[in-house]
């Protein structure tokens, strides 16, 4: 297991988080939404621990606490004075290896997250839509299906689906231990030895790799939805960074790409809030890009928009991909390039500030495999693209051969519906 330990004695406080590398990525069919259930049921209690005591001992504390799942990984975190931290390393530790629940409590919990996929997809018609988006854009890519799974999948799955998950992922080699706070390095490397180091080592299972097949033509969907205004997103497959230490040239096109999405979108008045949003001739209520710089599967460059009133959805595409081109053609210049880069460089910066932050982005770093001052290096990096990369990424990237467009078409609401109650569930659950 990884320890990585950042003194910040700013305040009397500390952040301690354990990563572990295994998401929905890891799934396999059939399973869909296992790895998030596991977030779930870590609450449930261990041989020591009943159900829900981790989190009421952790509030006891002065602490506030909860957890996380994506594609890429799980987390698990707890905000504390710094000196509970044995504390919640002794907490964590505990469920980290002795997680343990009666079938009774899975079967509440998995209509926990059942309602949550309710709440926060099936309810949301732009999180369908992404949910269809996915799984239209990626084929081998375990990324076609979502984190919180389909529901058919859900309502199949057992309590050893979730215990077998836990067996298999959860080993010391897969996790990192992070620490940031008002904390010395020396005492909380002890403190990990004496809670983290009993472990048994397991070896990690080996992945096989889901290769991304070729995509050869332009892909579209449309959804219906009961919704007040359409919604157009733009999907192209695009490199993902993969090193900082060994860079690659579609490493080069990745840090590109990312400043071409701050070009479009990186500040208020941006290119396509001018070009798209304002004025009377304006095609767009809204209208943003982002690029997947980090990922352990393929990655995407998002162009989306919401139609104004009296027009469409193809006008809205139509008008991004022309910005693109615009770009593409043209370049941008050098006071726009060191004007993204600077807001760009700012925000990185500042989001520092917070404790939270800082113990994110270490975890994350560790994730994708990159050296711990990534933040720096990748500020160095994207300091260093040229306007004429930029140009270039505008020109490469952006063909149909690239792209899966998903547009969502309004349905009359249900006036009569009444808004669905807050789903059940103890604090510590995915939020």
């Amino acid at each position: 297991m990884t320890l990585i330990v950042k003194p910040d004695r700013r305040a009397p406080t500390a952040v301690h988080m354990v990563w572990v590398r295994v998401g929905s990525l890891d799934e396999v069919d059939g399973t869909s939404g296992v790895a998030h259930a596991l977030e779930h049921m870590m609450f449930k209690g261990t041989p020591t621990l009943p159900p829900g005591e981790f989190s009421r001992r952790v509030a006891a504390l002065g602490g506030r606490e909860n957890a996380f799942t994506t594609r890429d990984y799980t987390g698990y975190y707890q905000q504390i004075p710094a000196g509970r931290l044995e504390d919640v390393m002794k907490l964590e530790a505990d469920r980290f290896a002795h997680n343990q629940w009666p079938d009774e409590e899975f079967r509440k919990e998995i209509e926990v997250v059942k309602e949550e996929r309710r709440m926060r997809t099936e309810d949301v018609p732009r999180s369908l839509l992404y949910e269809q988006l996915n799984a239209a854009a990626f084929i081998a890519s375990p990324y076609h299906r979502p984190v919180v799974g389909w529901m058919s999948d859900l309502d199949a799955m057992t309590p050893d689906d979730v215990r077998d998950f836990h067996r298999r992922w959860y080993v010391p080699a897969n996790a990192t231990v992070v620490v940031v706070g008002d904390v010395e390095p020396a005492q909380v490397h002890r403190l990990a030895e004496k809670y983290y180091g009993g472990i048994p080592a397991r070896a990690v299972p080996a992945r096989k790799p889901r290769t991304e097949p070729v995509q050869a033509g332009i892909r579209r969907l449309e959804f219906k939805a009961p919704a007040e205004q359409a919604y157009v997103t733009l999907a192209f497959r695009v490199p993902q960074l993969a090193s900082l230490t060994a860079p690659q040239p579609s490493d080069e096109d990745a840090l590109a790409l990312t400043v071409l999405a701050a070009v479009l979108d990186g500040y208020e008045g941006a290119r396509l809030a001018r070009a798209l949003t304002q004025g009377p001739d304006r095609v767009a209520d809204s209208a943003g890009a982002g690029n997947g710089l980090f990922g352990r599967g393929p990655q995407l460059f998002v162009l989306d928009g919401v139609p104004a009133q009296g027009k469409t959805a193809e006008q809205v595409e139509a008008a991004l991909r022309a910005q693109v081109a615009l770009v593409a053609r043209e370049g941008v210049s050098e006071a726009e390039l060191n004007r993204v880069k600077t807001q760009w460089v700012a925000g990185e910066v500042y989001k520092l500030d917070s404790l939270m932050n800082q113990a994110r982005e270490l975890g994350s770093y560790w994730i994708q495999g990159q050296p711990l001052d990534a933040g720096e290096r990748l500020i160095q990096r994207l300091r260093a693209v040229t306007a004429q990369q930029v140009q270039a990424v505008a020109a490469r990237y952006f063909g149909d051969d690239q792209l899966t467009v998903a547009t969502l078409r309004p349905q009359p609401l249900d006036k009569n519906r009444a808004p669905r109650p807050a789903a059940p569930g103890a604090a510590g659950e995915m939020r």
